[in-house]
């Protein structure tokens, strides 16, 4: 933001320099980024009255001017032709200094001397982007009398200095100069003279001009306005354009200027509509409706959609609400009677409509954020007056004032010990409310606690913890002693949800996997290129209000796209074989549409493909398990899970509850990823597994008493599995079996069809004697007779 000193000092009495100021700014929270100083290096530059115009006899394209600039009158040569005789203009004299260390020297053209210059705005060292069209070429006429002579400098305030601030999105109410002299009187503790508002003559009726005004509550806060009649366009006074050139906003005619002048004096946005190139007479603001069209002030034909709010005649849209006005409706020099719009609209409607439509500007940057309503009505009398007061037209009488609700000022309570506790400082009740008088504040105390009056313009400040925020920089923080940190000094450590994830990274990665980290946003097809059951609860995503795209629109709730798509990418960049793993969040939400924070579930989530196949992938899974301490797992076929292959899957049961799935993916997911070779894909509970996980370690002596190991094979059916064989074994180890390790699954020739041989080595031993065959044996005949019962099994010869 661009704030001119002279500006500024019309509301607070500042006789310190501008590098102080800054200083003061600055200390007390406003952050200051740059001193710009007007001064060009402009000199012997003066006000000439242009006396007598008479064209060059040699060359048709000049003119002979006598100017007279107070002690003389001097003959200038010049090809400009946008003045008359009788007007001002700047003069740069022989010797002149103009910006870009251009002199001007005594020139003869064809025969007839020149003594000087007249100077344009852009040879003054204007820039071009707020220099009106008006004065884009030729001239820079006055707009009134000056004293022939007169330092140009001095005319168009060149000696001038304007600070640029940075303000942060939780002050909309700096985005003025009102609201920077209300810091600035507090960092200097001055008196804040703020302009009294009054418009002395109104005349008729606003019901007259305007039928009514309908809004919509949800997008538009409040919509005040004015009416101005027996309009005059024409170009503003110097001292107007001077102001807004200075903020580094371009003149066009006076009663743009005086809505642009009142923005930034205020921080509140204004729009004025030619009230008679209105349809109807009447103001409806609604939502765009998809494909209806606008042309804005830019010449820019701009399509609309119903996120778009509009400001309409009843029948057309005639601006986007808060960004920019309509062409077909602006002020023009055949504007008689204006429709003053003073209004505040939904803030993320606002930046968002913005943002779509690439349209920022002065209005939008202060109507997205949190704007005082009561602004409207200020704003909008403070226009009419500065109307009545340049004699641009005459205001029409009354106001239709459209809102729901108005805020009122609301009071916190302040505990004064809570703030010197806060702060480290010692300072007084009578500091403390010093200091908040000061920001326009107004503190009461009572039964010990400062009660005080918020302003509605101040919407950042809404708990004690703020005033005391307020107090610590109007006192100065550079003020309050340095102390050293007081506190107990304890011992930190890992969580334990911590370690375990670590201990699971070192035993991954040992077993020759890579670990791998992706986006927790994916797009809604993932789910169908791993076949997702369309009723699965898997598909109760939570959807981004504002993705980055299609591709990154929803909070993922498996992890195994995110897999697919990593192992694809490797595959079709040639890698040959791939191994990887990722423990991240998947996002359960608790209801939709959401209305609370997800459930974030920590998942493991095992890829291979290459020289591997499912009792790989198993093995890794079980080994992470066995190092974990987690014991009792248990692996049940799976096949209804579409993602993965019917007869190459398992679930995962951990004490009776599904913690994951392990499995070949299924042939129809792989050609969706484009993948020609079998991948293998594991995914966990990692939450359940640090539950379950128990990494104590105790050490045993080695065994005393040699060991006995038995093999058995058994024929079953195909479909038994071999986790079920185990159990039936360990359940008959009366406690002496040590291990039982399966060495070969066989299908073929020598089993009848429909069956397999499945062979165990059996290792028993006891802690405190030599087992006997006899022992062993009556527990081998056990197994053989439970599996026979139990799962029809057959001792193979």
């Amino acid at each position: 933001m661009l704030l001119p000193l002279e500006w500024l000092k019309k509301y607070v009495e500042i006789d310190e320099d501008s590098r102080t100021l800054a200083d003061k700014l600055t200390l007390t929270g406003s952050h200051v980024e740059a001193i710009i100083s007007l001064d060009k290096g402009i000199e012997n530059v003066v006000v000439g009255q242009v006396k007598n115009i008479r064209k060059h006899e040699k060359a048709d394209r000049l003119l002979i001017v006598d100017v007279d600039i107070g002690e003389d009158i001097i003959q200038v040569i010049t090809g400009a032709t946008n003045f008359a005789e009788g007007d001002y203009v700047p003069v740069a004299l022989v010797g002149a200094k103009l910006p870009g260390d251009i002199y001007i020297e005594k020139t003869n053209f064809r025969g007839i001397d020149s003594y000087g210059m007249l100077c344009s705005l852009e040879e003054l060292g204007y820039e071009d982007n707020v220099i009106s069209k008006e004065h884009r070429e030729g001239i820079f006429v006055l707009d009134k009398k000056y004293p022939p002579g007169s330092d140009i400098n001095d005319i168009l305030g060149l000696y001038d200095e304007v600070i640029e601030l940075e303000i942060t999105p939780n002050r909309p109410d700096c985005l003025s100069v009102v609201g920077m002299a209300r810091e600035a009187a507090a960092a200097l503790d001055k008196k804040l003279r703020l302009p009294e508002i009054k418009v002395d003559n109104e005349v008729d009726d606003i019901n007259n001009f305007v039928e009514s005004i309908e809004i919509d509550y949800d997008l538009c806060n409040r919509y005040y306005t004015k009416v101005i009649k027996d309009v005059t366009i024409r170009e503003s006074p110097l001292w107007l354009q001077i102001r807004l050139m200075e903020a580094g906003v371009r003149p066009i005619n006076n009663i743009v200027d005086i809505t642009n002048y009142v923005m930034l004096e205020f921080g509140q946005p204004l729009h004025a509509f030619d009230l008679d190139k209105l349809k109807q007479k009447r103001i409806v603001v609604r939502r765009a409706r998809d494909g209806e069209k606008i042309v804005t002030l830019d010449g820019v034909k701009r399509d609309l959609n119903s996120s778009n709010l509009v400001i309409t005649d009843g029948k057309e849209p005639v601006a986007i609400a808060g960004v920019m006005g309509g062409l077909d409706s602006e002020i023009t020099d055949d504007t008689t009677t204006v429709l003053l719009e003073s209004a505040n609209f939904n803030g993320r409607s606002v930046r968002l409509t913005s943002k779509e439509h690439n349209l920022r500007s002065e209005a939008s940057s202060r109507l997205e954020k949190d704007l005082d309503l009561n602004l409207c009505e200020i704003a909008a009398e403070r226009v009419c007056q500065l109307v009545e007061q340049i004699g641009a037209g005459i205001v029409v009488k009354g106001t239709i004032d459209v809102y729901k609700s108005i805020p009122r000022e609301r009071k916190i309570y302040l505990r004064p010990e809570k703030a010197n506790d806060l702060l480290g400082t010692d300072l007084t009740i009578d500091d403390m409310m010093d200091y908040l008088q000061r920001l326009e504040l107004t503190p009461t105390l009572k039964d010990g606690r400062l009660e005080v009056i918020i302003p509605t313009y101040r919407s950042d400040l809404n708990i004690e913890e703020d005033l005391i925020e307020e107090i610590g920089r109007i006192h100065g923080f550079h003020n309050i002693p340095i102390k050293p940190l007081v506190g107990t000094l304890t011992r930190g450590e890992k969580p334990y949800d911590k370690i375990v994830e670590d201990r699971a990274d070192e035993i991954l990665r040992g077993l020759g996997l890579n670990q791998v980290m992706t986006y927790s946003f994916i797009s809604p097809r993932a789910y169908d290129r791993i076949r997702i059951k369309p009723d699965s609860k898997l598909r109760d995503y939570i959807e981004l209000i504002n993705p980055l795209g299609e591709d990154y629109s929803v909070m993922r709730t498996t992890l195994i796209p995110n897999m697919m798509d990593l192992l694809a990418r490797n595959y079709n960049y040639g890698v040959k074989e791939c191994y990887a793993y990722e423990i991240g969040n998947i996002f359960i939400p608790k209801e939709l549409p959401i209305r609370q924070l997800p459930i974030e579930r920590r998942t493991l989530s095992i890829g291979m493909y290459g020289d591997v196949d499912f009792y790989d992938i198993k093995e890794v899974v079980q080994i992470l398990f066995d190092r974990l301490g987690i014991v009792g797992l248990e692996y049940i076929r799976e096949q209804d899970d579409r993602t993965f292959h019917p007869n190459r899957t398992a679930s995962l049961i951990l004490k009776g509850e599904e913690i994951g799935i392990v499995g070949e993916v299924h042939g129809d997911v792989m050609d969706n990823y484009d993948i020609g070779s079998r991948v293998y894909i594991a995914q966990l509970n990692f939450d359940k597994m640090v539950e379950e996980s128990n990494l104590d370690r105790r050490y045993k002596p080695l065994p005393k008493y040699p060991g006995i190991a038995r093999d058995i094979a058994v024929v079953v059916d195909e479909d038994v599995l071999v986790g079920e064989l185990e159990k039936i074994i360990w359940k008959n180890s009366q406690g002496l079996i040590e291990k039982v390790e399966l060495f070969d699954i066989y299908v073929g020739d020598q089993v009848e069809e429909g069956k397999k041989s499945v062979a165990f080595s059996i290792f028993y031993r006891s802690s405190d004697r030599t087992l006997k065959d006899e022992e062993v044996n009556v527990i081998q005949q056990a197994i053989v007779e439970d599996l026979e019962k139990q799962l029809g099994a057959v001792l193979r010869a």
